[in-house]
């Protein structure tokens, strides 16, 4: 029996990496997709109509990772913890959806008593825009609760399909428009509200998968039991409850809402002092340092399980190899950021009119600004997965959200106009976050409930949280 339970795990870690690795292109893929949305709405709407769509996305996008993330993250570990040792999850299941359903109605039920104001202040006024903020965040409802299915059954090709459904119903209304099959700002709108409703399109096939897990459960279950009469010499990762894991899911959380206000709050703070237009205009110079994160969630996907596994190796020759691949990875992204600054100050301007059109003139030191603060930005990302994979996810989780308050305040005290306010605290922030995790990575404090086994249902959470789409 512990050559077939070794068999199965050696056959279980292979497919583990084929599947992450289809999630991976996925990530990569999703990024791009988005890029190209906007691309096209720039070219084609006015600076008006614009701006009310990066408005319009940036509600939905924070809105929707803020209410509906935290069951992704249940979902993701409750139900690989349950599939892991045999266990039935009908019960998790029922549970999470009645949470996700009342977090939904509750959602709309604010949009809905908030209609004036949301309509005539955030969105100008614009009846079809507040009802495909409804849709979406319905939509989005439902599509986290798929992803947390997806992830805890380990369906991540299922999971990597949706995520480029999304994506290309999305660019799918954008591209209409540009070829002028459709017309206006509601169309390109509707798109945002199409998206995660075409990503259930893979519901069906992953009920299917279901049906396929009863007959396995038997099977997980007798091999569970004879690995726990082997002595592996491995640290037993505790059951999951809330209470014992809701410190480590909080702190992931903590780190998704900082990321949106650090990068996704600024084009509000410039809507509401300078209009939709200049909404879009500051959107379209933070793509300099969107387009990049996008593009690392990749890495990101692959740097968290790999500093793992040699972390948990435990020997000389991890402790080393986990330092190295720190060391690369900042180096490569230094090297990255210098080039894309010396870029932007070359051709920047130019660059940015001829991806979304003539309608602003670009500054030069902003976007070279703003591209120093994607170095330190990735710099930051890359360290965290470092942190995670020593156990450290709440002290990271602390310095995450002392530098989105720091961002907060600065641009409410707004000592500068209100597009520099937003590029120098993104840089400032990002310099800062990058520094005080780098102090963490140097001097680890790792508490046990905080670390996790290499493809452990622990590192699968912290691995899809951490490489989440930043839109």
């Amino acid at each position: 029996m512990p050559r077939v339970s070794s068999d199965r795990a050696l056959e279980d870690t292979r497919s583990y990496g084929r599947a992450a690795g289809l999630l991976t292109i996925a990530l990569g893929s999703a990024g791009v997709l988005a890029y190209l949305f906007f691309a096209f709405a720039s070219h084609s709407l006015s600076r008006d109509e614009y701006g009310e769509i990066v408005v319009l996305w940036s509600v939905v996008f924070v809105a929707a990772s803020t209410l509906f993330r935290p069951i992704e993250q249940l979902l993701s570990r409750t139900l690989a913890e349950r599939e892991q040792v045999g266990e039935n999850s009908g019960h998790v299941l029922r549970v999470a959806a009645l949470i996700q359903v009342s977090l939904t109605v509750l959602a709309l039920l604010a949009l809905m008593v908030l209609r004036g104001p949301i309509q005539d202040n955030l969105l100008e006024g614009g009846g079809v825009l507040f009802w495909v903020l409804v849709v979406s965040l319905f939509g989005f409802g439902g599509a986290y609760y798929a992803r947390g299915f997806l992830a805890g059954r380990r369906r991540f090709a299922l999971y990597a399909s949706l995520l480029i459904l999304e994506g290309l119903a999305r660019l799918g209304f954008a591209l209409a428009v540009a070829i002028g099959i459709a017309d206006g700002v509601d169309a390109v709108a509707i798109g945002i509200a199409v998206a995660p409703l075409a990503g259930l399109l893979v519901t069906p096939l992953a009920l299917r998968h279901r049906r396929l897990d009863a007959g396995t459960a038997a099977v997980t279950r007798a091999d569970a039991a004879a690995e726990d009469a082997v002595p592996s010499g491995r640290i037993e990762e505790p059951e999951f409850t809330l209470s014992r894991g809701g410190a480590f899911a909080a702190a992931v959380l903590v780190m998704m809402l900082s990321e949106q206000v650090i990068v996704g709050s600024g084009v509000l703070f410039v809507r509401a002092g300078e209009g939709a237009a200049a909404a879009g205009f500051i959107f379209n110079v933070l793509m300099v340092a969107r387009a990049p994160l996008m593009l690392f969630q990749a890495i990101a996907a692959s740097l968290l399980p790999h500093l793992t596994r040699l972390r948990a190796r435990g020997d000389e020759s991890g402790k080393e190899g986990f330092r190295m691949s720190v060391n690369t990875t900042l180096i490569t992204i230094a090297g990255f950021a210098t080039l894309t600054t010396l870029g932007v100050l070359a051709i920047g301007p130019e660059v940015m009119q001829l991806a979304f059109g003539e309608k602003f003139e670009y500054d030069r030191t902003g976007l070279a600004i703003v591209a120093v603060g994607m170095g330190c930005y990735l710099s930051a990302a890359a360290l965290n997965q470092a942190a995670l994979a020593q156990g450290q996810a709440r002290r990271a989780a602390l310095c995450w959200a002392s530098c989105a308050v720091l961002f907060l305040a600065w641009n409410l005290v707004s000592p500068l106009d209100a597009f520099r306010n937003v590029e120098v605290g993104f840089a400032g922030a990002a310099a800062l976050l990058s520094g005080l995790l780098y102090a963490i990575y140097s001097r680890p404090h790792p508490i046990a409930a905080d670390t996790f086994e290499p493809d452990s249902p622990r590192e699968i959470e912290a691995r899809l949280a951490t490489a989440d789409e930043v839109a």
